[in-house]
């Protein structure tokens, strides 16, 4: 098999969740563990620092690689869902793995998904974790799936641990309240193993704590460790500084310029300075700001306010739930720009009203829909958008709508596309 045969192989063998939703989904570690066993337990090879959260976990994963990298670690990443290839799931040191390799690791141990027929992320988590022992990683960072209790990631034992922003998600397997899916996300601490949370929030704060106790885990919140005196957003960069519990006053500059990067930025300096102090790596504080500066050119994220054109401004951002969107329509509000165009996609599986009441009413809307089985129609979410005032035109394709809304934009207007990770994916302006 050639490397879109494999890919095509794996997707019809294996229940992919982002493409089947809940059905897909396959809680608990049994087949993790036996894969794992069955392969030599990989996981065992490598040190690995573990992320969960409902926002911010992927930005903040490609920090700590980025930071790790400057320090000349041999740096494993692994992260999901992917924007365009699968390959951007596993990375060595910033670099997706080859096509190549992941044809040779299927064909090599295809009986192992006939005999435990895992879930396809099931499948990403061994071969990541397969990878980065043949590349002899020393340091992986690891970002959870879904949750964190019952994510197949959740068989290591990590040397530290971060959970990120906790919002409405998948409330259909992670639980009907903000506090079940904190006690899920909490499921990655571990005995003795420190905790860091990127944001306190009200419902979760007394959650982590008691997690924490119970496994005698080493806890701190960024706030009481960063604090920002300001920041500027220049569209091409974030510029912010602030003084920590170590330093007195840094300077720092994001690649990422989505103001909620700020937290998120935050959180990693919280938890490198929780990991230097414990002793568990030696890290410098300049390269750690280096580390954040350099995570563009280093792990190669995408997807994140990403600016495809400045007049008019287009930007992708994949944004997809209470939180996200907030925060994104929060940003694009201080755009004092002219008219705003929102080109919007979104699956079906989501609480669409709840997220449909962020939206401004003045904006022009194109109703979109990614080629994914559990993307909600243009024509669906234009009715069910219509019954909050916002209205607009269908265009299946998100490029078409791009162009349409190029088209007939000024170039003051701003452009942005969002609501579903898939439909960013699907983006060919900027991802060349």
């Amino acid at each position: 098999m050639d490397y879109k045969e494999v890919i095509a192989f794996l997707y019809k063998q294996l229940p992919v969740f982002h493409r089947e939703g809940k059905k897909a989904f396959k809680p608990g570690l049994g087949n993790i563990q036996q894969l794992c066993e069955r392969l030599g337990n990989p996981q065992d090879s490598f040190k690995a620092l573990h992320i969960a959260g409902t926002n911010g976990k992927g930005s903040s994963s490609h920090f700590m690689a980025s930071i790790l990298q400057e320090h000349g670690y041999r740096v494993g990443l692994y992260t999901s869902p992917h924007l365009q290839s699968f390959t951007e799931r596993i990375k060595f040191n910033g670099q997706n793995v080859a096509e190549d390799w992941v044809v040779q690791f299927v064909e090599k141990n295809i009986q192992l998904i006939q005999d435990i027929k895992p879930s396809f992320f099931e499948w990403t988590v061994i071969m990541a974790f397969s990878y980065f022992k043949e590349q002899q990683v020393e340091w992986a960072v690891i970002e959870t799936g879904l949750g964190g209790r019952l994510d197949s990631t959740n068989i290591i034992l990590p040397e530290a641990c971060l959970i990120t922003n906790i919002s409405w998600d998948h409330q259909d397997i992670l639980g009907d309240s903000l506090e079940l899916i904190a006690g899920e996300k909490a499921g990655i601490i571990k005995q003795g193993v420190p905790i860091c949370i990127s944001e306190r929030q009200s419902f979760s704060e007394q959650i982590f704590q008691k997690k924490a106790q119970e496994m005698f885990a080493p806890i701190i919140f960024a706030e009481d460790k960063i604090h920002w005196d300001s920041y500027v957003n220049d569209q091409d960069f974030l510029h912010l500084r602030g003084k920590s519990s170590q330093h007195e006053s840094f300077d720092i500059i994001s690649p990422y310029t989505g103001e909620y990067q700020v937290k998120n930025i935050a959180g990693v300096l919280a938890w490198c300075e929780q990991i230097q102090e414990l002793h568990i790596i030696p890290l410098q504080w300049d390269k750690i700001l280096i580390g954040i500066e350099k995570s563009k050119i280093n792990t190669q994220l995408r997807g994140r306010w990403e600016i495809l054109q400045k007049n008019p401004r287009i930007v992708a951002d994949t944004g997809h739930n209470e939180s996200g969107i907030t925060q994104l329509l929060t940003q694009v509000k201080q755009q004092n720009r002219g008219q705003l165009w929102i080109i919007l996609g979104m699956v079906a599986d989501k609480d669409i009203h709840l997220v449909l009441t962020l939206f401004p009413k003045d904006a022009k809307y194109i109703f979109c829909q990614a080629q994914n089985p559990r993307a909600l129609s243009a024509e669906n979410l234009q009715k069910m958008a219509l019954e909050h005032g916002l209205e607009g035109i269908c265009e299946n394709n998100v490029n078409k709508a791009i162009e349409i809304a190029k088209l007939s934009s000024k170039e003051n207007d701003f452009i942005l596309i969002t609501g579903s990770t898939y439909l960013v994916a699907e983006i060919n302006v900027g991802f060349e």
